[in-house]
């Protein structure tokens, strides 16, 4: 079956009032990408679609993962990752403590294995034992992404994730994540202020001030 994140006929109210409506469907290895400005609701559809809406907001729709309503599922169980602007890396816990604790039970030492494999493929190699806070920015942007994608989501949305790096940093991460969720076929939703980010996606944009 096609993976799909649908957005089916959702309208969403602050205190009341209707701020907007979406009604999307992306398929796997895509990226919808959401513009508006601050204000907009734009956020406010990535936390209903994990099960945390603001209790200022209410919201109707559904939100259909792969074919299955999830809306009655708590966000634990709904399995939709979300990249945040801050890389949000635990301090007590190392790198690969932080990898780990997102990932779904299992051997110990295939875990470790993974988070190893993983490591290098990320250009990270030997980095599991680091503490999070020696790493450069863009090291730890990767370690943020290695706990999504090992956490196994079925999809991914990213919330303005590139916005703190500097430019250079910002071209080579967004494409780093970028091809991930394309290698894992997932289906992706992408808050940004930033039209670069937007255009990189090659995918539909849509701005909910207009929408």
């Amino acid at each position: 079956m096609q993976s799909s994140l649908q957005v089916k006929n959702l309208t969403l109210y602050l205190h009341g009032k209707t701020l907007l409506s979406l009604n999307e469907q992306v398929k796997g290895g895509e990226i919808l990408t959401i513009m508006g400005p601050s204000g907009s609701g734009k956020s406010s559809i990535l936390n209903w679609l994990t099960g945390t809406l603001a209790s200022s907001f209410s919201a109707s729709g559904e939100v259909i993962l792969n074919g299955q309503n999830v809306n009655a599922l708590p966000t634990h169980l709904r399995r939709i990752g979300v990249l945040y602007q801050d890389t949000l890396l635990f301090s007590h816990l190392s790198v690969a403590g932080n990898i780990a604790f997102a990932m779904p039970e299992g051997d110990k030492k295939q875990r470790l294995d993974k988070i190893e494999q993983s490591l290098i493929q990320m250009d990270l190699s030997g980095m599991g034992n680091r503490h999070p806070d020696s790493l450069s920015g863009g090291q730890q942007a990767r370690v943020a992404l290695l706990r999504l994608l090992l956490s196994e989501p079925k999809a991914i949305l990213l919330d303005e994730p590139f916005s703190k790096l500097d430019t250079q940093l910002r071209v080579d991460t967004r494409q780093l994540v970028f091809e991930q969720i394309r290698n894992h076929n997932l289906p992706a939703i992408m808050v940004t202020h930033d039209h670069s980010d937007a255009e990189a996606t090659k995918g539909k944009v849509i701005n909910v001030e207009n929408y």
